[in-house]
């Protein structure tokens, strides 16, 4: 099983480093051909493997809360931040207090206007790293509404930072807050509320 994941953790990195080398790089269309034809091969053959079905039971897909300053983890596949993901963002996920936080930069494919990250990336972002104060809090829940301000411009290719926390709880309901930084900029904020439950159904 280990082995696996370290294999899968492997491609997923490869693929999201192969998909922002395609965008990020002007190259010519034989080598454009190559990349299409050698991916086209790889998927006929991985869909050959038995399909993969998620246990429902591994949800909450924690083990633990962890400590002030340790890595926050999570399920490998999970697409914005899971190590084995293609779509992953490669954050550096961990808990400050009862703040969650990620750092991570974005790469080329992330892009929308010139020079700047397409809005829905960041709103993913928010969702997942906001998703992980119910970790440390040790909450399984999902995100009932989330809302994003976007405030300036949030730059690819530059070290960002995300900061999340619990503001308050009513009930089944967690009010929470994050805020997106470049630096000392604030490009964006948000607020959710998360609805708590004991299990899926």
């Amino acid at each position: 099983m280990e082995a696996q994941l370290e294999a899968r953790n492997r491609a997923g990195r490869a693929v999201r480093d192969i998909s922002h080398a395609l965008v990020g790089h002007q190259a010519e269309v034989p080598l454009i051909n190559e990349v299409a034809n050698t991916l086209r091969a790889l998927v006929d053959r991985l869909e050959q493997a038995p399909a993969r079905v998620r246990d429902p039971l591994s949800f909450p897909s924690w083990e633990g809360t962890p400590a002030h300053g340790e890595p926050i983890n999570t399920f490998a596949d999970r697409p914005v931040s899971g190590t084995a993901s293609p779509y992953g963002m490669d954050l550096v996920s961990f808990r400050d207090g009862d703040e969650a936080v990620a750092r991570f930069t974005l790469r080329p494919a992330h892009e929308g206007a010139p020079g700047r990250s397409h809005g829905g990336i960041v709103s993913a972002i928010f969702d997942d790293v906001l998703g992980f104060v119910l970790q440390i809090h040790e909450i399984p829940g999902f995100t009932g509404e989330l809302t994003v301000r976007y405030e300036a411009g949030t730059p690819i290719g530059r070290e960002l930072e995300m900061r999340a926390r619990l503001d308050r709880q009513e009930g089944r309901k967690l009010f929470m807050s994050a805020e997106l930084h470049d630096g000392d900029t604030r490009v964006a904020s948000a607020r959710a509320t998360f609805i708590q439950r004991d299990f899926l159904g």
